[in-house]
């Protein structure tokens, strides 16, 4: 095959789950004859028509409530928000019903939400957040967010076949980027199960999403250096595959965590402490976070690349943990 975007490997993905099963249809605004604001849906309307390709209103609490009623009818929707700023707006029906439904009514509720995050583009504040953080600790919901071309396609198949509440988190600097693929759909990964990246001696990296595809990029820095990281892609945050990591953690003796969004109150921190619960006492060192500063994300292009965990910042922290004594 000729080399693929994420975006068209996301687009035939979502066609090819479209023709497995006629319970799955589409939500979303300007997903139709636009094709979404990245472009994922582009086509999906001229095979499938409007009723399984359906644009809605602006309105994220209207079509993420339709779709959880949907979902407990018995079919199986796809919701893209726009962007994943806007999901807050989707908060109650999302924590207090789709979350809950499986535990307060026995009652199943296979939604996915695909949306796209993070920063990278300068589109300011309130267009380049990562809010995984707001739902990971929420029961009931699972949050998947591939780093390659390969795991888009699994994850959001296995998503798309779970009977929980799914939210697929697409990283926007991701969609451009072409890897070569033997063919699409790849096939499903269990959610649940983070990617060894890269295998290494001397540290651990665990990251996800965009600071997955950095990391990787800074161990091959690192390598030049002869130091070895060890590069673990979450790919799954709930479930989150904590023995995989504490695994690493016990071998290598010296833990960076990389996530993209403020250092207080983040995902890093909590997936320290259970490494902590777990290996303590087989670290060198305290387990080491490296997160953006605690403000929101600039518009400047300059000042955005400043604050976001980039592959020679990783290096850095990286480097410096590898050779503490």
């Amino acid at each position: 095959m000729s080399p693929l975007t994420t975006t068209q490997i996301l687009r035939e993905t979502l066609a090819a789950e479209l023709r497995r099963d006629p319970a799955v249809f589409l939500m979303g605004e300007d997903i139709g004859a636009y094709g979404g604001s990245f472009g994922v849906t582009r086509g999906l309307i001229d095979e499938f028509g409007a009723t399984r390709i359906r644009n809605t209103p602006i309105s994220e609490p209207g079509f993420v409530g339709a779709a959880i009623g949907a979902a407990v009818a018995g079919a199986r929707p796809v919701v893209e928000i726009m962007f994943m700023d806007f999901i807050t707006l989707a908060v109650d029906q999302l924590v207090n019903m789709a979350a809950k439904l499986a535990y307060v009514y026995n009652q199943s509720c296979p939604l996915v939400i695909r949306t796209p995050m993070g920063g990278g583009r300068g589109y300011g504040a309130t267009h380049s957040q990562c809010l995984e953080r707001l739902f990971f600790g929420v029961p009931g919901i699972r949050i998947v967010a591939p780093a390659t071309g390969a795991d888009a396609s699994a994850l959001l198949q296995s998503a798309i076949r779970d009977p929980n509440p799914v939210l697929l988190l697409e990283h926007k600097l991701l969609y451009p980027l072409r890897w070569e693929l033997d063919a699409v759909p790849t096939p499903p990964v269990p959610l649940g199960q983070a990617r060894i990246a890269r295998r290494g001696s001397d540290l651990t990296v665990i990251a996800w999403s965009w600071c997955a595809f950095e990391a990787e990029r800074a161990a091959a820095q690192l390598a030049a250096e002869e130091i070895e990281a060890e590069v673990i892609d979450l790919r799954s945050l709930n479930p989150l595959d904590i023995e995989t990591l504490a695994a690493s953690a016990r071998k290598t003796r010296r833990v960076l965590i990389v996530e993209e969004g403020p250092r207080t109150g983040g995902i890093a921190a909590e997936i320290g402490s259970q490494l902590h619960e777990r290996v303590f006492g087989d670290l060198e060192f305290p387990v080491q976070r490296l997160a953006m500063p605690d403000c929101p994300v600039p518009s400047a292009r300059s000042l955005e690349a400043a604050v976001m965990p980039g592959a020679e910042v990783i290096a850095a922290a990286a480097r410096d943990l590898a050779t503490r004594v």
